[in-house]
């Protein structure tokens, strides 16, 4: 499995596993905890999860699904903007912590800007460090303006910014992605197949089809090509985690590269950042 290195030399899965909707369906959980566990056993042991999804349920169906593994996964989650306080972000991360049956966070990312400055959550950040509730922190849906305020609030610790970044989302290459490349600070990529829609997308299928894959696996791939990129698709069965194990394994040449450029043009000028 190819590995991304983190800005403190620390290397993660390339290809990891989200669970946003998950655990929304309790006839879906048994299928759910086993494609997460699958996914450990091919090398996805990057998880990433969220206070928000489900309304904590995530984190519980996470935490059941690494049961005596926590010590190989390297388990991420993420606190609502409004938690993100000096007085509410511990309290956010023992809850976390709780529902994930763990002690300890490798990663813990403030999951969109709201209302507390952001040098009251960098340092609210450095605190769980330094109580070792957390190995590191990140930031999520924050674009090139938003971080240079946060390094300039004292948040040059940020190890990582999970963006909305796939084929049809490549607004992030104008700016972010060069910003954060520039300092070693690799993206997590969600939605990296557009929550589904670019399995269906007839011109990329049938691209995928002379390449004897999937839409899916072509559209991951895709993202993996590059070299500081983390993409975190959802997988909710067996079969659906295999799939997208493979699409690691799969080399895009230069016309496969030629070929999705023409089909997803980056756009021609920077766009502010997307969310979903």
């Amino acid at each position: 499995m190819k590995t991304i290195a983190l800005p403190d030399g620390t290397a993660v899965p390339a290809l990891g596993q989200g669970s946003w909707m998950m655990a929304e369906d309790p006839a879906r959980r048994a299928d759910e905890i086993a494609a997460l566990r699958a996914g450990i056993d091919l090398g996805l042991t990057l998880i990433d999860t969220a206070e928000m999804y489900a309304d904590g349920e995530s984190e519980r169906l996470v935490g059941e699904a690494i049961a005596g593994r926590r010590d190989s996964m390297f388990l991420v989650s993420k606190a609502y903007p409004q938690n993100a306080s000096r007085d509410r972000l511990p309290q956010a991360c023992e809850a976390s912590l709780r529902r994930l049956g763990t002690d300890r966070l490798d990663l813990y990312l403030l999951h969109w800007r709201g209302g507390v400055p952001l040098a009251e959550t960098v340092a609210a950040m450095e605190r769980l460090v330094a109580a070792g509730k957390i190995l590191r922190w990140g930031v999520s849906n924050l674009d090139t303006d938003d971080m240079e305020e946060l390094v300039a609030a004292g948040g040059a610790g940020c190890a990582a910014d999970q963006i909305l970044y796939n084929l049809t989302r490549r607004g992030p290459e104008h700016d972010v992605l060069p910003w954060l490349a520039q300092r070693g600070i690799p993206v997590m990529a969600y939605s990296p197949v557009e929550q589904g829609r670019l399995a269906g997308h007839p011109a990329l299928g049938a691209l995928a089809a002379d390449r004897h894959v999937t839409a899916a696996q072509l559209a991951l791939a895709w993202l993996l090509a590059r070299d500081d990129v983390i993409a975190i698709p959802k997988a909710g069965t067996l079969a659906h985690v295999h799939a997208n194990r493979a699409a690691a394994d799969l080399t895009l040449t230069p016309a496969d590269l030629a070929r999705l450029d023409h089909l997803f043009p980056r756009p021609t000028r920077p766009v502010p950042l997307e969310m979903l």
